[in-house]
């Protein structure tokens, strides 16, 4: 499993049924004038709808320094137990559903390959998250992210018929720890500050 780091991030902690349907781009007869589909593997496609959320996937307990401490280390529980995995429905005839997410990620110039249809993000108990700045002190937030990618396509190969269809994974995973009095820019960070954080706390007001 791929993980991000962000500036505040260590390791990482996605949904649905993978379809792959019959669509063929092309057709011919055979000798007996029976229509036969032909498989289209160098079409083209067209992409719209493309939308990246964060999802949070795991968070700590409050966490409260009453003295500065120099290094940290937590459980991060996961919240709920979706269990992840990438879907291709339409997937043309022959190209199959790897081939249209590895499509996807070429269109978004993605640094780091997309999901792919044997990958799952499953719930994690027992992952803790650690950090050692040598000076934390007051209130903090930890929490798990996953980054997930959704788009429709449009495949058109030569003058046959094309298919339709539609994408969900995930870029990456990853996690965060932050003071309370610093908002995070991610939303699952916002999440996880608007459970945890007091409720005075500059990030607890900025979710």
């Amino acid at each position: 499993m791929r993980s991000t780091v962000r500036r505040y991030c260590t390791a990482g902690m996605i949904a649905a049924v993978l379809l792959t349907g019959p669509t063929a781009c092309t057709g011919h007869s055979d000798e007996r004038g029976a229509d036969k589909a032909a498989a289209c593997t160098d079409g083209t496609y067209a992409w719209s709808g493309v939308r990246r959320t964060q999802k949070l996937t795991a968070m700590s307990a409050p966490i409260m320094f009453e003295k500065r401490t120099a290094s940290y280390s937590a459980e991060l529980e996961p919240v709920g137990a979706r269990v992840f995995r990438p879907s291709v429905t339409g997937a043309p005839r022959g190209v199959g559903a790897a081939a249209v997410i590895t499509a996807l990620g070429t269109h978004l110039a993605v640094e780091e390959p997309l999901a792919g249809p044997s990958e799952k993000e499953v719930p994690e108990k027992d992952h803790y998250f650690e950090v050692a700045t040598g000076d934390l002190k007051g209130a903090y937030y930890a929490w798990g992210y996953v980054r997930l990618v959704e788009a429709d396509f449009a495949y058109t190969c030569g003058s046959g018929e094309g298919a339709k269809g539609r994408v969900q994974t995930w870029e990456g995973t990853g996690s965060g720890f932050l003071p309370c009095s610093e908002p995070s820019d991610d939303i699952a960070g916002r999440l996880a500050a608007q459970r945890t954080c007091p409720a005075g706390s500059a990030a607890a007001k900025d979710a």
